[in-house]
């Protein structure tokens, strides 16, 4: 089984693997202790893999979603006036298991992730890794979230629509959502397309934790255990 916590998490390892880059750029031919490029990247993607996983794991588990407010999804709050009077005449129950369900539905989607993810970080290009390592904070979660919301989009779709179908919310949120919209005084419309919704906060969450690996990849001292990660990103 894999465990997380057997590997590097992201470590003194950035500020490392910047600093092997720029030793593998400025070496000769010659010289037989500089790493390659493809070593260098290749260190990157190992570490990549791993926040990856780690995130996905910590999205899919039961609660991932449900019980960390970081990522929490919410009633729609387009709709928070529906909640409001739902709360006001005594639905608090049913608004409770409504939201429970869409990050439920959240969490059992977010375990389809792992394998596209990989896929995105495996093929990455040299150019790709190098532009990582000398961007932002979060360049690694951009080229992620460029690269594979397509792809998880078309997972996690089928997923939610099946966990939300399964409680039969769209059943009572579809007729609710349409006949708010005809309010001539609302705020603002409904997205009556509760899937819609609850897939892109599940990829929102998701990139949210990506983006907090991705942070402590550059600033958190870890042991490194692995020989490439030794290799790449040793003294």
């Amino acid at each position: 089984m894999f465990s997380l916590f057997a590997y590097p998490a992201w470590s003194q390892v950035w500020k490392d693997i910047k600093k092997k880059a720029e030793e593998t750029v400025q070496n000769t031919s010659g010289n037989t202790k500089g790493l390659s490029s493809d070593e260098v990247v290749s260190g990157l993607k190992e570490a990549l893999d791993i926040g990856a996983k780690k995130a996905t794991e910590s999205a899919s588990k039961i609660g991932g979603f449900n019980k960390n407010d970081l990522i929490r999804i919410p009633f729609p709050e387009e709709a928070r006036d529906v909640k409001e009077l739902a709360l006001k005449v005594g639905m608090s129950k049913q608004v409770e298991e409504f939201e429970e369900t869409m990050n439920r539905a959240a969490e059992k989607a977010s375990a389809e992730a792992v394998d596209v993810l990989v896929n995105a970080v495996s093929s990455m290009t040299v150019k790709d890794g190098f532009e990582i390592l000398n961007g932002t904070d979060t360049a690694a979660t951009h080229y992620l979230r460029e690269n594979t919301t397509l792809e998880l989009t078309q997972k996690f779709t089928p997923i939610v629509n099946k966990a939300i179908d399964a409680v039969e919310l769209t059943r009572y949120w579809q007729p609710l959502a349409s006949t708010y919209n005809k309010n001539p005084f609302k705020k603002e419309e409904i997205n009556p397309d509760l899937t819609a919704y609850v897939t892109g906060k599940a990829l929102d969450g998701l990139f949210t934790l990506i983006k907090q690996e991705e942070k402590s990849i550059r600033e958190n001292p870890e042991a490194r255990v692995t020989d490439l990660l030794k290799k790449v990103f040793g003294n």
